[in-house]
């Protein structure tokens, strides 16, 4: 009984080591902590978007085509219809990047849980997922994605769902090769061996040791997502109801050679909250890879 508790709290304390280790690795990495300040700086956006700019954001408060800096009041300028761009870049960032982190998880329901179960069964039920999955990888995830907004219409929900239930087919993958590798490992021997269930091997021993290649993909997943949200805001494809990124750059491309700063300056919010995840993305990676260390 004594080793058994002696076991369990180990097992607590081995989970906010790996933590504490692995966020020191990070802080080592400079891409990591640009990608970090980076992102920083979109989330402080978008918490404070409503006590910054507390107004309506698709709400028309001045002259049309005020360009940045002319009125204090109005630090970036407006658009053609007199709405303040600031206020829509603050609001644009909240609506981002919950389509980003949503869908990003609906990604993952589906497909960590098709490529552990394909990886942990193998056989019949690995060939069933995996033919299920090639057929999802030979539509393009935007023409997908845009084809399902379009004949659901255009909102939150609809486009959180379409860019979920297209973006999973690589993350299956990824996820039964590493259980696939896993399953035959020591650990998951002794667990059969002792009798412990499938669910619980493949959740409490199989998936957090593969939790390293997950998390790198979910941070890359969710800066396609809100590529993919803004590509469809700019065709039109948005949710008319809230202000985004990519819409007001849509709208922003009729007054392109005139009026730059409407299309460029939430342009420019998508690159860096883009190259935010992609750094932060980088930076885990390396920070996981147990070769760098010896590196």
């Amino acid at each position: 009984m004594a080793l058994l508790d002696f076991g369990a709290a180990v097992a607590r304390r081995r989970p906010r080591a790996a933590a504490d280790g692995l966020l020191v690795r990070l802080l080592a990495r400079p891409s990591a902590v640009v990608g970090l300040a980076l992102l920083a700086i979109v989330l402080v956006a978008a918490a404070g978007a409503d006590r910054f700019f507390p107004e309506d954001p698709l709400a028309m408060v001045a002259l049309p085509l005020l360009p940045p800096g002319e009125d204090p009041a109005f630090p970036l300028g407006t658009d053609m219809l007199g709405r303040d761009i600031a206020a829509g870049v603050f609001h644009g960032a909240r609506v981002s990047l919950l389509i980003g982190v949503v869908a990003t998880l609906v990604s993952l329901v589906i497909g960590v849980g098709i490529g552990a179960l394909a990886g942990y069964y193998r056989g019949a039920l690995d060939r069933a997922l995996m033919r299920v999955t090639e057929l999802f990888q030979t539509i393009p995830p935007f023409l997908f994605a845009l084809a399902i907004v379009a004949v659901l219409q255009p909102s939150i929900p609809t486009i959180v769902g379409a860019i979920g239930v297209t973006s999973w087919p690589s993350l299956a993958r990824l996820v039964r090769a590493e259980v696939l590798k896993l399953r035959t490992s020591e650990m998951v021997e002794a667990s059969i061996a002792l009798g412990a269930g499938d669910a619980r091997i493949i959740l409490r021993h199989i998936l957090p040791n593969a939790a390293g290649p997950i998390l790198v993909s979910a941070s890359i997943l969710v800066a396609t997502a809100i590529l993919t949200e803004s590509s469809l805001a700019f065709l039109g494809l948005g949710d008319p109801n809230v202000v985004s990124w990519g819409g007001m750059v849509g709208a922003g491309r009729e007054v392109l050679r005139t009026d730059w700063y409407v299309a460029t300056l939430p342009g420019v919010a998508i690159v860096i909250a883009v190259l935010a995840l992609n750094l932060l993305g980088d930076g885990l990676n390396d920070a996981l890879d147990p070769r760098s260390g010896r590196r």
